[in-house]
């Protein structure tokens, strides 16, 4: 995979589909898991399988959510589209990756990112308690829970994905890296405005991002520390409360 290319939808399921006959090959014991896959079309069909069984608990739940995320992504082939970038991101930044395959069955921070572009195409729609639903089921299967109503871009990677929280109306920019345990949530003294993430910020676990504050491109959040103000691209927050290094000027968070 080039540094600067992404692979078409098209060639991505190939390979994951190439990935997925070698696991069943090699391993019966992941025969079911390749099954589940190979059975399907393409990408999204995969996708919307993918989303029903893992976040839905009862047969019933696992198939309306289901038909729900086969909906938006017939609807809304930019779903697709941002998928396809969340995984070849994966295997771009995790130095442990060496496919595509193995991120799609077992990463549940992607899987929590793609039901909630679900949920978000809900949202906008119109369909508000059917989002929540989604948000609720996501976050009682994989700890990760995601508001509808947030902006998120693509590429974006959440490892290891236990312990998320991404409230309401929180922006995220694209190629944003966000570890376990962190929490990213509007002030409650004013509810109207939530947090800024900029491009390619990558937030350690652990961390608390409150307010009405932006966080610029490229910067970097440390283990554990609690941001309540802005954070200047390129900088880096660290402590409790925060406080910057790394900035091309000295400042103080």
């Amino acid at each position: 995979m080039a540094a600067a290319e992404f692979l078409s939808i098209d060639d991505l399921w190939q390979q994951i589909r190439r990935e997925a006959v070698a696991a069943a090959a090699a391993d019966p014991f992941l025969r079911a898991q390749a099954t589940a896959i190979l059975e399907h079309p393409d990408l999204g069909r995969a996708l919307a399988s993918l989303i029903g069984r893992r976040i839905g608990r009862a047969e019933a739940d696992r198939a309306q959510f289901m038909r729900t995320a086969g909906e938006a992504f017939a609807a809304e082939p930019a779903l697709v589209d941002a998928a396809s970038h969340d995984l070849q991101a994966i295997v771009r930044r995790d130095p442990a990756m060496t496919g595509l395959l193995p991120p799609l069955l077992n990463f549940k921070g992607y899987v929590a990112l793609q039901a909630w572009r679900v949920s978000n195409w809900l949202w906008r729609g119109g369909r508000a308690d059917l989002a929540l639903m989604m948000q609720s089921a996501a976050s009682d299967q994989l700890q990760v829970s995601i508001h509808p109503s947030a902006a998120i871009g693509t590429q974006v990677f959440l490892d290891h994905g236990t312990g998320l929280i991404i409230g309401a109306l929180v922006v995220i920019g694209d190629e944003a890296t966000i570890l376990q345990n962190v929490t990213i949530t509007r002030d409650q003294a004013d509810p109207r405005h939530a947090p800024q993430i900029g491009r390619g910020v990558f937030v350690s676990a652990g961390a608390t991002i409150i307010g009405d504050i932006s966080i610029g491109d490229f910067a970097k959040i440390g283990a554990d520390a609690l941001v309540t103000a802005d954070v200047p691209a390129g900088c880096t927050a660290v402590g409790v409360p925060a406080r910057l290094t790394n900035c091309a000027q000295a400042a103080t968070a």
